[in-house]
């Protein structure tokens, strides 16, 4: 993406704004395994710190692993790789949001699955606003 991209577009990596900001004022703390750079800032007296993510490819928060996520909105101060448990047996890998693309779930009689759906039973019964 040139430089018109990254003045314009937000959805596709960090924009010139976000990028001068953290030249200036960010502090890189670490890398998550896909390769998503995480920043702080470096506040001055009586400023609250910031913390934020700079994604490697689209913006996606649900991208961010559950150990950054707690780092990012504050639960602790020490950074996610100093205080990680040995991964467990039964942790799965991180699979991406799908909802907008053809891997979503789509129940059945979804209009994309044909919009057809099985016809209702017996138990159910219309509501009248007179009944």
């Amino acid at each position: 993406m040139g430089i018109l991209g990254k003045i314009f577009t937000w959805w596709d990596g960090a924009t010139i704004g976000t990028m001068l900001f953290t030249a200036r004022k960010g502090e890189h703390v670490g890398t998550d395994a896909q390769g998503s750079k995480y920043y702080r800032s470096r506040p001055k007296p009586g400023e609250r710190e910031r913390r934020w993510v700079i994604y490697n490819g689209n913006n996606d928060a649900s991208r961010v692993p559950s150990e950054w996520h707690g780092w990012l909105h504050g639960a602790f101060d020490d950074v996610p790789e100093s205080r990680l448990p040995p991964p467990r047996i039964w942790e799965t890998d991180f699979t991406p949001n799908a909802t907008g693309t053809p891997a979503a779930y789509r129940p059945q009689g979804a209009l994309e699955r044909g919009g057809k759906r099985a016809r209702a039973t017996g138990d159910y019964e219309a509501w009248s606003p007179e009944g």
